[in-house]
């Protein structure tokens, strides 16, 4: 029970390797004994009813859910190094300060993840967020705070993404931006694996978590 251990990832390994996991809620088993892979160039789309357990897998992914059995593998890194450095999470809840204005919000993130200025600026041209910089966050759309969310991924280059339903208060336009910069990150080799109710916008591996594959 537990995460695997070792040193570093391997081109032509699987960025990320679920084996035999065992996840509760209380005393309601989510799923048992779930496996899967996650390979560089890839996206994973998890299906499956309400309450199947797809954010509860993500988050024991993440680090903050400590699984009942089974291994979380990153290739061959340690899982701290592998969450603090190659990975980024995306909740259902965007994780903003709602009272700091949205340039502040965004340097902060940024400057935590380790973000340079020009994957900053980088990230604020892509997703159209220079009109929205000086208003505070509480001030900003769901689909605004999604967008700017979303720019600490850009901003900071790492290679595995995990998000929660990432298109849920974006219309049309954003939901198609949006797929086009996740399609581009898996051309590049990353990998994604998103917790979705509608088809992901990306070339993605459906897996139905109630049936394990």
């Amino acid at each position: 029970m537990g995460i695997e251990r070792g040193s570093q990832l391997r081109t032509g390994s699987p960025m990320l390797t679920v084996s035999g996991l065992t996840l509760s809620r209380g005393e309601r088993v989510l799923f048992r004994d779930l496996s899967l892979t996650l390979a560089a160039g890839e996206a994973v789309a998890l299906t499956g009813a309400n309450g199947a357990g797809k954010t509860s897998l993500l988050r024991a992914v993440a680090g903050f859910l400590r699984p009942d059995a089974g291994t979380i593998a990153f290739g061959d890194l340690e899982p701290a190094e592998a969450r603090r450095r190659h990975l980024h999470w995306l909740g259902h809840l965007d994780g903003l300060k709602s009272a700091r204005r949205a340039r502040e919000e965004l340097a902060f993130q940024a400057a935590w993840l380790g973000a340079d200025a020009a994957g900053i600026d980088a990230a604020v041209d892509l997703l159209a967020l220079n009109s929205l910089l000086d208003l505070e966050v509480r001030q900003l759309s769901a689909g605004q705070r999604r967008r700017l969310a979303f720019a600490r991924l850009i901003a900071t280059p790492r290679p595995i993404w995990l998000l929660d339903e990432p298109f849920a208060p974006l219309d049309a336009r954003w939901r198609e931006a949006l797929g086009l910069l996740m399609q581009a990150h898996v051309d590049k080799g990353g990998a994604i694996l998103a917790a979705v109710h509608d088809p992901l916008p990306v070339t993605a591996r459906a897996f139905d978590i109630g049936v394990g594959r």
